[in-house]
């Protein structure tokens, strides 16, 4: 698929289910939705559900904006800062000095699809898998 196409098959809602493995020993938990519609020549995301850590739960939100470019698919944090750039073999990183952050994508099942985060620093140290699936209709 070409950046513009995979783009495009992401519009709508999805279902979205984290894991996050902290460096500690710690973990986290979120479950909730994520909904990619246009906004203007960009697609937003927007993703919403429960955090689940420690025993506690919280509400959980967070925005970016996607668009194709000839390198692949860009990743903008909502105030359309760089974030990081989908290329074609699925990879992508986000240096966020101290911290650094490595990104696998797979749409290998799709339209299963899933996310694998490695970030590594002095202020974050944690693995993350984020799953996507359409939610069934009723």
């Amino acid at each position: 698929m070409t950046p513009a196409s995979r783009l495009a098959a992401l519009a709508g809602t999805w279902r979205t289910r984290r894991v996050l493995r902290h460096a500690d020993g710690t973990w986290a938990r979120f479950e909730g939705k994520s909904v990619w519609f246009p906004d203007g020549a960009l697609l937003r995301y927007v993703e919403a559900g429960t955090l689940s850590q420690g025993g506690q739960r919280f509400m959980a939100r967070r925005e970016t904006l996607w668009r194709a470019s000839p390198g692949g698919i860009e990743v903008l944090f909502a105030d359309g800062r760089p974030f990081h750039c989908i290329t074609d073999d699925a990879w992508a990183r986000h240096d966020c000095p101290p911290d650094l952050y490595w990104l696998r994508y797979d749409f290998r099942a799709w339209p299963r699809w899933s996310v694998r985060w490695r970030v590594t620093g002095p202020r974050k140290a944690y693995r993350a898998l984020t799953r996507y699936d359409r939610p069934a209709i009723p």
